[in-house]
């Protein structure tokens, strides 16, 4: 197996002088996929709507084609699901990645195209562990297997032409056979719909396996390794696999779970890597063991504008191309890619800390904060001030989330926390003075709100019931996969629904 280890680093390095040239080139590269894009989409449907032919630069294509989402290309999917092909892209489109992104009912079915599959999803997999190899010269990775928690969904037929699933599920599907011997578990577990009995299944098998890393979203991944501990009675999940050495994240900002990883995970030798995968497309990879951010990545199929965020609500949204922005601002990506999709916005927002390389940081989702009295706050915000509450009274939290509480005739407004913990502070009051003092720090905007208590008053934190998230999203058929509980919402309704479940 060291051999093995030994040969299949060095290849994984190969890539690293592709990656370079597009750190050193940034805004050719991204020009020179635009110009790519264009022209292999040119005599679809869409591209004949838009005469493709014609458009000979980056200004010309913003001012052809509008941005749009999921909505404006809906009736394109809907055609493309029935059969019909040559509509957004020039390759058969056969998969569609089910993706729903909150707890919504709505279901939306994204194109994964050959080319998206090949020169995105697989090659940021590949690009992931090149640059972990290189970073981690004495990696023994290899030696052992990868434990990957995936979506719930199996794939399933809209008709014999195509087919949908998570797209965790879509990628495992058209893996390389030889794939199959360095991961766990296999297909059949790993594929399984019923998610409690695939957790049970999973810690049964794994658990006997030489595990060296694991990826997945944080909460479900805690999920699974407190269910192993359960099972094989050990206190440390280095006591049932000595050689884990990384786990790769995604999904949801890491920094509320990062406490519980390392008290499961008691080793400074434990390497944490965020990476930026959605069912639209591969866009980032945490490239340095020393910093939280991730590298935009540049040359998989993907041409990048962001708009910025006095623009979110606009119907005809300004956009800036990679040479054009700014650090420190919170835009929302907007994509256009192998698959077909054109000026979309995916719905994320996203910061740069670093224009050269170009890196980044999720904020949050352009639907997924707070406003509702001109306090403008963030997932990126809030995941901040609880990291630090937790830190400075010993608190450990499992799931949140967050949401208005609007004015009354005798009260101000104010901020619902409602928190599962894992640790309780001994002192809620305490804990919710330094959430606030937190915010302020973070958010000029919520810190002149909160001036005087005149239109917001200290936020309310309540404390559920151990099982209160799970249970909640068990009842709306969302457990496990890519379904992620809502940080922050601009209504109640969330926060209504989870007090009355609870009574």
């Amino acid at each position: 197996m060291a051999l093995i280890n030994s040969v299949l680093s060095w290849l994984m390095k190969k890539r690293i002088h592709q990656i370079e040239l597009f750190l050193k080139y940034p805004y050719d590269v991204q020009t020179e996929w635009l110009k790519k894009l264009l022209n292999a989409a040119k005599d679809t449907e869409w591209g004949r709507k838009y005469d493709y032919k014609s458009i000979s630069s980056p200004v010309e294509f913003r001012q052809r084609v509008p941005v749009g989402d999921y909505e404006n290309i809906k009736p394109y999917i809907t055609r493309l699901r029935r059969g019909e092909q040559n509509l957004l892209w020039y390759s058969d489109i056969k998969w569609f990645a089910k993706s729903s992104g909150t707890t919504g009912d709505k279901s939306k079915f994204i194109p994964v195209s050959a080319e998206a599959l090949e020169e995105c999803h697989f090659k940021g997999g590949k690009d992931l562990l090149s640059i972990y190899c290189n970073n981690n010269p004495d990696t023994v990775f290899f030696d052992g297997k990868g434990l990957a928690l995936g979506g719930s969904h199996q794939i399933s037929d809209f008709n014999n032409e195509s087919y949908y699933g998570d797209l965790s599920a879509i990628i495992i599907q058209n893996l390389p056979w030889w794939v199959e011997f360095m991961r766990t578990p296999n297909l059949a577990i790993a594929l399984m719909d019923e998610w409690e009995s695939k957790i049970e299944k999973m810690a049964e098998v794994t658990m006997e396996e030489n595990v060296t890393n694991i990826s997945g979203v944080p909460s479900w991944i805690l999920l699974l390794l407190k269910r192993i501990l359960e099972k094989t009675g050990k206190s440390s999940i280095l006591d049932v696999w000595p050689n884990l050495e990384l786990f790769t994240h995604g999904g949801v900002s890491f920094i509320p779970y990062r406490e519980q990883f390392r008290k499961l995970i008691p080793s400074d030798k434990m390497n944490y890597i965020e990476t930026y995968n959605a069912s639209e497309g591969f866009f980032g990879i945490q490239d340095s063991n020393n910093s939280d951010d991730m590298l935009l990545m540049l040359d998989y199929g993907i041409y990048y504008e962001f708009i910025p965020s006095e623009d979110f609500e606009n119907d005809n949204p300004k956009t800036f191309s990679l040479d054009e922005v700014e650090l420190h601002k919170n835009y929302a990506l907007v994509i256009s890619t192998n698959a077909g999709l054109w000026r979309y916005k995916i719905g994320d927002t996203i910061t740069f800390t670093s224009l050269n390389p170009h890196r980044i940081q999720i904020t949050g989702r352009t639907k997924n904060f707070i406003n509702a009295f001109g306090e403008e706050l963030i997932v990126d915000n809030a995941d901040k001030a609880l990291s630090i509450a937790c830190e400075k009274s010993g608190a450990l939290i499992k799931e949140y989330t967050v949401a208005p509480i609007y004015f009354s005739d005798h009260e101000s407004a104010a901020h619902e926390w409602l928190i599962e913990f894992e640790v309780t502070p001994s002192s809620i009051e305490y804990f919710t003075d330094v959430i606030d003092n937190a915010l302020k720090s973070l958010n000029s905007d919520y810190e002149a709100k909160r001036y005087q208590n005149m239109i917001l008053r200290l936020p309310v934190i309540r404390a559920v019931p151990n099982g209160t998230f799970y249970n909640w999203m068990k009842l709306k058929g969302k457990l496990g996969g890519q379904h992620k509980v809502p940080r922050l919402f601009n209504d109640r309704r969330y926060v209504d629904e989870i007090l009355k479940m609870i009574g």
